[in-house]
């Protein structure tokens, strides 16, 4: 089958073709990002593979269409950049990766955190310059704070059970409650505002769906512990960043770690080092001593992207076959503000 991919890099050409012996599928790889502008390039092509920052809105699905375009395959696990209800009117199928390393990200979320609080990313541009001063690096145990996972799947349920190994308490908020995240010594599950005000520790492990945009907000910030640390390794828009930036300012956010960013589309995936960033609200949260912004990396580890590539060459082949697709993706219903998957 003919595949068009867009916004590809060094490295998903690699895993794609080495997946891709055991699929014999027709791969063209594009660098630019799918959008209005771009979406003619698919002319011809039966199957659209996209990735996070990819714009799949109603105009672009209308170009892929009458490009003959007949199945969206997104290499990730969030579909928000897709207009679903346009895509089911068109006859356009969307599959996903759903699963392809929780690890990968639960890991990375756990890096943000030790980095924040043992501020490695000052010690080691101190001892480079052979300065080997503690002074400004004190950090606390792990060991018996409280921290709040934000969505138990299969990436939460992971970051929990690693925090539970560092000997913390942990509280839960989930829409669907996983009676497994309760199996994990003393865990349970909390209301979001008893979560907030009770964790020193927060990371976020929920998709962006319209009620769970700015679930960090003005209203949800102020109910934190002063000097909570927020961890965010699942969408950018899932925080407020003007509150966060005013929750850091007045110290209600003690430290800041994420790897998504809201406005993330014009910067992340590209090396702008020779540029002038223009978005000043990126360049401000840059500035606090106590952020750190990690480019969309969560996921991208070598097992991540052969069982990405695996995932979605599959999901492919099914289409092809006329076979169920087992991660077909469907417009649902608005959930009620509370839920948080």
């Amino acid at each position: 089958m003919k595949i068009a991919f867009f916004s590809t890099k060094s490295y998903d050409r690699q895993s794609f073709e080495a997946v891709n012996a055991s699929y014999q599928h027709e791969l063209t790889f594009f660098d630019v990002q799918l959008n209005e502008k771009t979406a003619v390039l698919a002319a011809g092509f039966p199957a659209v593979c996209l990735f996070v920052n990819d714009t799949a809105d109603a105009a672009v699905l209308d170009v892929l269409a009458s490009c003959g375009t007949r199945l969206l395959a997104l290499r990730s696990a969030g579909f928000n950049n897709v207009d679903l209800q346009r895509a089911a009117a068109l006859g356009i199928k969307v599959v996903r990766v759903p699963a392809y390393s929780p690890y990968a990200v639960a890991e990375h979320a756990v890096a943000l955190v030790l980095t924040l609080n043992r501020k490695l990313y000052k010690a080691y541009n101190r001892v480079r310059d052979d300065n080997f001063s503690l002074e400004g690096l004190l950090g606390f145990d792990l060991y018996g704070c409280t921290v709040g996972v934000v969505g138990t799947g299969k990436i939460g349920m992971v970051f929990a059970r690693i925090m539970h190994g560092f000997g913390c308490s942990l509280l839960g908020y989930d829409a669907y409650p996983n009676t497994q995240f309760e199996a994990i010594g003393s865990a349970r599950y909390a209301s979001l505002t008893e979560l907030l005000s009770n964790s020193d520790i927060i990371s976020l492990h929920c998709p962006l769906l319209p009620e769970t945009r700015h679930l960090i907000n003005t209203s949800t910030i102020a109910q934190m512990k002063s000097g909570v640390m927020l961890i965010n390794t699942s969408r950018g828009a899932l925080i407020d960043t003007t509150a966060a930036i005013a929750g850091i300012k007045s110290g209600k956010i003690g430290y800041l770690g994420i790897d998504v960013y809201e406005q993330e589309d014009e910067l992340f995936f590209q090396d702008l080092s020779d540029t002038i960033i223009q978005d000043d609200t990126f360049q401000l949260l840059q500035s606090f001593p106590n952020v750190v912004i990690t480019a969309h990396q969560g996921f991208f580890t070598r097992n991540a992207l052969e069982n990405i590539a695996t995932t979605t060459l599959s999901n492919i082949t099914d289409f092809e076959r006329g076979q169920s697709l087992q991660n077909e993706v469907f417009e649902r219903p608005p959930a009620p503000l509370k839920a948080v998957v």
